[in-house]
């Protein structure tokens, strides 16, 4: 998009503007009134403003100020015949991209309108790349469970207290975790992730606390803490019950005194943090076997959600399959698909261990292994079936995608074979191939009869 908004009471300058621009291919539109050309960037997507500062009604830097409020992306560029230092330091602070003096040198005017433009194409991109995160992190469900959580997250996320979220791995803590975050009063600073699970215990307290330079072999240089990250935010302890007991005791401490400590220094140094924690593991009962500290863990759970495994909200399953295969589809660019509503019954039927992890997971093989637009319960139940070689063995076994691939073409021939005793014409009509293509597939794979 290259389209031109001009702000001037002096309709000669709009148009001697208007028509630099519009030999470079810009669509460009002029206004003689302030007022009505801030209706204009309200209604229509400009790229790029160019906004004179004295003028009868408001002046630029009052326009300046009022589209900032409207929270526009378009990006604005001064120009203005009194081209003092103060003026252009003012239109700076308030949030303009360049400042150019009249009368107005065309090849700067292009220069500074071409990149105002390509500053406000960026702008839109990234609002576009984090509306689609969103999308994805969107807590999906219509069952009593996930309602539930829901109407928990709206009670506690305003109020800044501490929650611990508990599940099996894969059931969505994080998602719950980050939608607390954006219903907070906290939604516009840091949300900083801690995988306590993933950082060895020698680095836990580096990686929560920051060490100072030389307070231990390798620490060149001072580092900054999540905690210190996250302050004015949220930090997510995220597997908290697989945290050392040091590292345990620090986590309390900064909770009480809202301080924390570097490694090897002695400051002490104030956060502002709110605290949510996740665990897969039974609290409890790592306190009676000494692994976890009991008042920590009073200290976290002051509201407590539980996220329940995916066998117990299968009603969920259609809703999740639906947004996944959307998702899927446009990631790799694939024609329209679906899954039938015996397909959908059987994914209800699964015990699902790996929960909505391994359903997306699931969905996301499915859709690039099946070449059919509606995906039936008999396209994908050898995954599954006993007695034939299961999706985790052909994913365990397989060192790259095109050896998974053909170990999974291999297993779902000798289903279809077995299926129709053996019949090579009914089985290559089932499979929507020719014969010798299928005879070929079956010396490729090696594949023979038991007897």
């Amino acid at each position: 998009m290259k389209s031109i908004l001009i702000i001037d009471d002096e309709k000669e300058i709009c148009e001697s503007i208007k028509m630099i621009l519009e030999y470079e291919d810009y669509e460009v539109d002029y206004s003689t009134s302030a007022v009505e050309g801030i209706d204009k960037i309200s209604t229509n997507g400009f790229s790029c403003l160019l906004l004179d500062i004295q003028m009868p009604e408001m002046n630029g830097f009052e326009v300046l100020k009022k589209i900032k409020e409207n929270n526009s992306s378009v990006s604005v560029i001064i120009i203005s015949a009194h081209g003092s230092i103060e003026n252009a330091i003012k239109a700076t602070k308030l949030g303009a991209f360049d400042f150019i003096e009249k009368p107005i040198d065309r090849d700067k005017l292009l220069i500074s309108v071409r990149n105002a433009v390509g500053q406000t194409n960026l702008l839109n991109e990234n609002k576009e790349i984090k509306k689609s995160l969103e999308n994805e992190e969107v807590i999906l469900g219509n069952s009593k469970a996930i309602n539930n959580i829901l109407e928990v997250i709206d009670r506690v996320a305003p109020i800044e207290t501490r929650v611990l979220i508990t599940g099996e791995n894969g059931t969505g803590k994080e998602l719950v975790a980050k939608a607390i975050h954006k219903k907070s009063s906290r939604n516009d600073k840091a949300f900083v992730e801690v995988n306590c699970a993933a950082i060895p215990n020698e680095l836990i307290e580096s990686e929560l606390f920051g060490h100072e330079k030389g307070s231990f072999t390798g620490a060149f240089q001072q580092r900054i803490g999540r905690f210190e990250l996250a302050n004015k935010g949220t930090i997510f302890l995220d597997e908290i019950g697989d945290m050392s007991l040091q590292a345990q005791a620090k986590v309390l401490r900064a909770i009480e005194d809202s301080k924390i400590e570097r490694v090897g220094g002695a400051k002490k140094i104030e956060v502002d943090v709110r605290i949510i924690a996740a665990t897969n593991k039974n609290l409890k009962e790592e306190i009676d076997k000494g692994n976890f500290r009991e008042d920590l863990y009073h200290r976290l759970n002051v509201i407590p959600i539980q996220v329940p495994p995916l066998r117990e909200r299968t009603e969920d399953i259609p809703i999740l399959v639906e947004h996944f295969t959307k998702e899927i589809l446009n990631k790799h660019k694939k024609p329209l698909v679906k899954f039938g509503e015996d397909a959908i019954k059987y994914f209800q039927g699964l015990p699902w261990s790996g929960n909505i992890r391994e359903l997306r997971n699931t969905v996301e093989r499915i859709i690039i292994l099946v070449d059919n637009k509606v995906i039936s319960k008999k396209d994908i139940e050898f995954l599954f079936s006993p007695g034939q070689t299961s999706l985790g063995d052909i994913i365990d076994t397989s060192n790259s995608f095109q050896e998974f691939k053909e170990k999974a073409e291999k297993a779902f021939i000798v289903k279809q074979l077995n299926a129709n005793d053996w019949n090579i014409s009914k089985t290559a009509e089932i499979l929507e191939i020719q014969r010798s293509h299928l005879y070929n597939k079956i010396k490729k794979y090696g594949i023979e009869k038991d007897e």
